[in-house]
């Protein structure tokens, strides 16, 4: 016991790498989206049903991810997933075809589904050993690693760098972090083994909770896959500068979510869903309707302003309806809250392409609004809560 004690700060110190890396990894590819665009001649509702390749990867991947941790760990699946995740970065920035891209993008959204489920589950066990609250900072992490991957790209390519060096740049400095900090992760025989529980079809205030998680997601994956494309063609930013959009977004959730368990501990769940909602859809109508660089920037730091605790809040109201068991009703909510990242990109690309991109941010504004007023009144009726 205390050899294992010993090791939790080193762990939670590598953890937190971890979790910068794979943010990192994940936002590096926003700024490659237009490059990809450019180089392919795609359409916007062409790019959008490519778009659906990752989220397709990310959700088969994950429950995939779970049985694997059950019999390696989740450290071995962390260090794979990063490593994975690595390798297709510079693979992506070069696909020569529409179904090149589409099996890359594949494999790098099963990386990030895999890394995702893995990566929390250490953090779950981490934090129940050191028996303190940690998840919010980790995830923090994850926000600055969005923040330095959305700018990395740039920064590179603005130093004349080419597409495929700062891609292999970027995989580089994420195999370092692994080589130095994958062995003080917790080991698997730290770890308990991981309840096969059933999954049900969602229904009743689970099924509403996960309609509300469908458009919080569509909106934070509108940001990773979208914000450069509007930038670029909708407000005439530079190749190099059109990650800036993410980099705001990354920003605020960062600064929201060190925050976040204290605002919830002072103002209760459902305000701070409440405002963080209207937050988040004034933001995204900044970005609709202000024919200028600087409202849209101001419109997505908003958005990572409101939207960076509305999902850890909703995870935790999963828990807490009566006669539904945590275990049932969080594996229903994941899967029906990532489906927003499986369809989201498809659809905001029918709707640019049809109409207009900025159409779709308005509509996503509007949606947060009724996630503002719902989750309000679902508190109300399923759990007496203000």
């Amino acid at each position: 016991m205390s050899k294992i004690m010993n090791l939790l700060p080193k762990a939670h110190r590598g953890l937190l790498f971890f979790f910068l890396i794979y943010g990192f990894g994940v936002a590096s590819w926003a700024p490659m989206v237009p490059l990809a665009k450019i180089s392919l001649a795609l359409s916007d509702a062409k790019l959008g049903i490519i778009l659906l390749s990752l989220g397709v990867g990310s959700i088969i991947a994950m429950p995939i991810s779970g049985f694997c941790i059950n019999h390696f760990g989740s450290r071995a699946i962390t260090i794979f997933s990063c490593f994975v995740l690595a390798f297709v970065l510079p693979l992506l920035i070069n696909a020569t075809s529409a179904l090149q891209l589409s099996c890359l993008l594949f494999i790098f959204g099963a990386a990030i589904g895999s890394a995702d489920v893995a990566i929390n589950a250490q953090a779950v066990v981490l934090q129940e050993k050191m028996s303190k609250q940690i998840m919010s900072t980790l995830h923090g992490m994850f926000s600055l690693g969005g923040l330095a991957g959305s700018l990395g790209i740039g920064l590179l390519l603005k130093v004349n760098l080419s597409p495929t060096l700062a891609a292999l740049s970027i995989m580089l400095s994420i195999i370092i972090v692994l080589l130095i900090y994958g062995k003080t992760l917790l080991a698997s025989n730290c770890e308990n083994k991981l309840s096969r529980a059933s999954f049900v079809i969602p229904k009743g205030p689970i099924l509403i909770l996960g309609g509300l998680c469908f458009i919080v997601y569509l909106a934070e994956g509108a940001m990773l896959d979208w914000s450069a494309i509007f930038l670029q063609f909708s407000r005439s930013f530079d190749p190099e500068f059109s990650g800036l959009g993410y980099a705001m977004f990354s920003i605020a959730m960062a600064v929201m979510r060190f925050k976040g368990d204290s605002l919830v501990i002072r103002y209760g769940s459902t305000r701070v869903v409440f405002y963080g909602a209207c937050l988040a859809a004034v933001g995204y109508l900044f970005v609709a309707t202000i024919p200028s660089s600087i409202g849209a920037l101001l419109g997505y730091l908003l958005v990572g302003l409101g939207l960076a605790n509305i999902v850890p809040i909703f995870f935790s109201t999963a828990g807490k309806f009566p006669n539904v068991p945590a275990a049932i009703a969080i594996p229903a909510l994941t899967t029906v809250g990532y489906s927003g990242f499986l369809i989201g990109p498809a659809l905001i690309g029918f709707v640019a392409d049809w109409f207009s991109l900025a159409l779709s941010f308005g509509l996503l504004s509007l949606s947060l609004l009724i996630v503002a007023i719902a989750f309000q009144k679902l508190n109300q009726r399923f759990l007496n809560s203000v």
